[in-house]
């Protein structure tokens, strides 16, 4: 099964069973690491899911829509790493994604 590699605002690195089809902050959610809110369930009308992403997957990701980057807009955290997690579909291509969640605005 491919991983994902969370780092939480503490610091402390987390490596998650990701299953393939969800997005990263459905596999976040579901492994309990409550800090990454997600408060609007995957929509893309909030930001409590927002994640820096290893720049060496960047490539590897789809583009970011004008939706997720107004939302990003909003934050006080964003940097060219910056993504919304609940616009990222988790596939193999991925295994071993490293992201951080973004500090609380």
């Amino acid at each position: 099964m491919p991983k994902l590699i969370v780092v939480t605002r503490e610091g402390e690195e987390r490596a998650l069973d990701g299953q393939v089809g969800h997005s990263v902050m459905e596999i976040i959610r579901d492994a309990g690491i409550d800090e990454l809110l997600a408060l609007c369930g995957g929509c893309c009308s909030c930001a409590t899911c927002h994640v820096h992403v290893d720049p060496e997957f960047a490539a590897k990701l789809p583009a970011m829509s004008a939706d997720e980057d107004d939302l990003l807009d909003s934050t006080n955290d964003r940097d060219a790493t910056s993504r919304l997690s609940c616009q990222l579909p988790f596939s193999e291509e991925l295994d071993g994604l490293r992201v951080r969640i973004a500090e609380e605005d």
